[in-house]
């Protein structure tokens, strides 16, 4: 299995970053796991507006070459996890940018003129890491679950990929958080996961 990280936090000190060693570490202890591969979106200086002008059209978007080594990683990936924190009810700006501009037309779906396009990337599996400041069940309870219907259906589940798994940790910036536990929880999957 071929597995990209892709991390979205502006700070290498981040409990975020943390999560992220813990699923290399994993990772490598893997027999399932071939190469891992991370774009690290602050790091790289990822630009995530769009722009739509006489030069770069949104029909087009899928040619971008400023993108294509992204596109290739998309594509080289059995398995996509994002990790990042959960800011105002929703990942940040810079994932969110990174989905606008590579989940694009022609290369993550199709429009077929029906109600769904075929999703172009089927045969993958995804996982959401997210740590938050507030309490683990408020985007579930008071958000209606915005931020699992936004990764599981209106991305994942639009390109065609079906299994999604879910970490979201709440209550990280209190000291009783068992943040160790929870580190220790993604690490373990990551060794075991098989797909």
């Amino acid at each position: 299995m071929n597995m990209l990280l892709v991390y979205a936090h502006p700070n290498h000190k981040s409990l975020s970053y943390s999560f992220m060693q813990e699923v290399l570490r994993g990772a490598e202890e893997n027999q399932e796991v071939q190469e891992v591969r991370v774009l690290d979106l602050y790091e790289e200086g990822f630009n995530p507006v769009l722009v739509f002008n006489e030069d770069k059209r949104r029909r087009d978007m899928h040619l971008d070459p400023e993108l294509a080594r992204h596109r290739e990683l998309l594509i080289w990936a059995d398995k996509i996890v994002l990790i990042y924190p959960i800011w105002w009810g929703r990942p940040p700006a810079m994932m969110m940018g990174f989905i606008d501009r590579m989940f694009a037309s022609k290369f993550a779906y199709l429009d077929k003129g029906g109600l769904m396009p075929e999703g172009l990337l089927k045969g993958k599996t995804a996982v959401c890491i997210s740590v938050m400041k507030g309490p683990t069940g408020y985007l579930r309870l008071l958000m209606g679950n915005a931020h699992q219907v936004l990764m599981r259906r209106a991305l994942f589940g639009y390109v065609g990929i079906k299994k999604v798994k879910f970490f979201e940790f709440g209550g990280m910036e209190k000291p009783q958080g068992k943040q160790k536990q929870k580190l220790e929880k993604v690490y373990r999957y990551f060794r075991d996961v098989a797909q």
